[in-house]
């Protein structure tokens, strides 16, 4: 396919969206299923025009002065990707499959519009009503962090040091030729492991001999520096209720060098699937899962035993939205209403399972306070004291993290953000019990 053709397939994609909710990506692939003649170039740049337009569809509209799927397309490619307004243009001549021409109006937008003037919930590619929340988080850098939550993210790995090591795994990616360059060490953490984004290519990790081995799992910085701050250590005693498919599981179960107790439990049983079987290529052996049963409290032996208990809370997942832009602009006031009300069940849940002078680590990956420091506050009392910042960043450089790893403090937690620690936001608390 020519880029012109791409262009109209995402135009065609993003339209569909606009007439029935779904998760972008289910679009992407119904399109490419009915779309079989196009390549595996054609499907990741196609995706990546699918999704650009999504990142900044905001402030291309402002800049287009129309809101429809081609100002986004076409704001994607000027804005985020760097295209002149020629190649633009261009890319629109002798292709039938091509997008019309762009209008005198259009180019004239293309080649001159500016944000100048354009609130921050625009600047900053975020859904206004969420403004209020932002200006709170971030005050008067809100729109600088907005943007920086819009552009496309690295690849981050872990390498397990139950297997390997980080020096190990670089050396081994390295010979990848499905890699134009060699993957770096992350910033930040000992274990880290960074593949830069690069537009038009997609790494397929799972089919790497250093993944099938054990070597690294797929888990980005921030999550890494939340299992860092949790505290575990060998021998220890440790729950995790919100597990889901088990990659803070395996980190915490790394920390521990497979010995104490990991406990992965999940109110969604069917998420645990996936665990048994990552546990078992990562050299993992001190997991016990535990399912959700009809009759019986699965936590009940477990209740005041456990030195850390760690709560990766149900969350909009705003920290994440370099990762899945559409889902910015699919969450609604009432989706927040009932991440609030899971995030308090998660709390009382993970709380009676921490032993005396234990921790319960707060975690989730969204950058709105509502869900963070709030939750921390509201839960705090009645036997559980957040633990000082200082505290948490000890924790976590005794573990593996940079000292001078740079966050947010929030008073009872930190916040990680793009823009300021370069990884998706995550916030973390701790909360000791008396």
């Amino acid at each position: 396919m020519r880029p012109g053709a791409r262009q109209q397939a995402a135009i065609e994609i993003l339209t569909s969206l606009e007439n029935q909710r779904q998760p972008a990506a289910d679009a992407v692939k119904a399109w490419m299923l009915s779309h079989r003649f196009a390549g595996s170039k054609d499907r990741a740049e196609i995706g990546d025009l699918v999704f650009g337009a999504l990142r900044w569809k905001q402030s291309s509209a402002w800049r287009m002065g129309e809101d429809d799927p081609r100002a986004w397309v076409w704001g994607a490619l000027r804005w985020g990707f760097g295209w002149s307004v020629e190649q633009i243009e261009q890319s629109t001549y002798n292709d039938p499959h091509a997008p019309s021409p762009p209008t005198e109006k259009e180019r004239a937008a293309l080649e001159s519009a500016t944000l100048d003037g354009a609130p921050a919930f625009v600047r900053g590619d975020y859904p206004e009503w969420l403004d209020e929340s932002f200006a709170r988080m971030f005050a008067d850098a809100r729109a600088e962090e907005g943007a920086a939550l819009a552009a496309p993210a690295s690849l981050d790995l872990r390498a397990n040091a139950l297997k390997s090591t980080r020096e190990k795994v670089i050396e081994a990616l390295s010979e990848s030729p499905k890699l134009k360059e060699p993957p770096l060490a992350s910033p930040h953490t000992r274990e880290g492991v960074r593949i830069p984004w690069s537009q038009g290519r997609n790494f397929p990790w799972a089919t790497e001999q250093a993944f099938v081995k054990g070597w690294f799992e797929v888990q980005d910085e921030g999550s890494q520096i939340a299992a860092l701050m949790s505290g575990a250590k060998p021998g220890m005693q440790v729950a995790d209720v919100c597990a889901g498919g088990g990659g803070k599981t395996l980190a915490l179960a790394a920390l521990m060098q497979n010995k104490g107790q990991v406990f992965a439990y999940d109110v969604d049983g069917r998420r645990l699937a996936p665990v048994k079987e990552r546990a078992d290529r990562a050299g993992v052996r001190n997991v016990q899962i535990r399912a959700p049963m009809r009759t019986k409290d699965a936590l009940e032996d477990l209740r005041a035993k456990m030195d850390v208990v760690f709560v990766d809370a149900p969350c909009t997942g705003s920290g994440t939205w370099r990762r899945n832009p559409d889902s910015k602009w699919r969450l609604r006031p009432n989706a927040l209403a009932k991440r609030l009300e899971e995030q308090r069940e998660a709390l009382a849940l993970g709380a009676g399972l921490v032993k005396p002078g234990g921790v319960l680590i707060y975690v989730t990956c969204s950058v709105l306070p509502e869900e963070n420091e709030d939750q921390v506050r509201a839960f705090a009392g009645n036997g559980f004291e957040p633990t000082s910042t200082a505290e948490l960043r000890a924790r976590g450089v005794e573990a593996g993290l940079n000292a001078d790893t740079p966050m947010h403090d929030r008073g009872v937690g930190v916040q990680m953000t793009p823009l300021t620690t370069g990884c998706d936001g995550f916030f973390v608390a701790g909360l000791k019990r008396a």
